[in-house]
């Protein structure tokens, strides 16, 4: 059982910047893959970005690629999203989660995921 705590959440201005944290409980959070999604309110819960265990790969949804960077501390057991360049339609609840697989674009595959934390944009 891997547990997973998102931080970092608030209230940017547009063009702004915040950074995600999620922080494991397992030890062994290093050999799991992981993936930030989010989902806004009436939306489907979308891929943001990803990384391996390794945090040699890394994969972006098209519309946070050249403005958000995902990377890892294994030994803090934490991944990081840097959120620049915020944008309104950014705005949403994000999520954690892990997988003992690849990193994957779509929800199902993930066995484990945080609470969340919003983000809210606004001028």
């Amino acid at each position: 059982q891997v547990l997973l705590a998102e931080s970092g959440g608030g209230l940017a201005h547009p063009g702004g910047s915040l950074r995600l944290s999620c922080v494991a409980s397992e030890r062994t959070f290093w050999s799991y893959s992981v993936g930030w999604f989010r989902q806004a309110p009436g939306k489907e819960r979308e891929f943001v970005a990803g990384i391996s265990s390794t945090g040699l790969n890394t994969n972006y949804a098209d519309s946070v690629k050249g403005r958000f960077i995902i990377s890892r501390d294994n030994t803090k057991k934490t991944v990081y999203l840097q959120m620049n360049s915020l944008k309104p339609e950014d705005a949403a609840v994000y999520y954690c989660a892990a997988t003992a697989g690849w990193v994957r674009t779509v929800p199902t595959p993930y066995d484990y995921w945080g609470q969340g934390t919003q983000v809210t944009v606004s001028s």
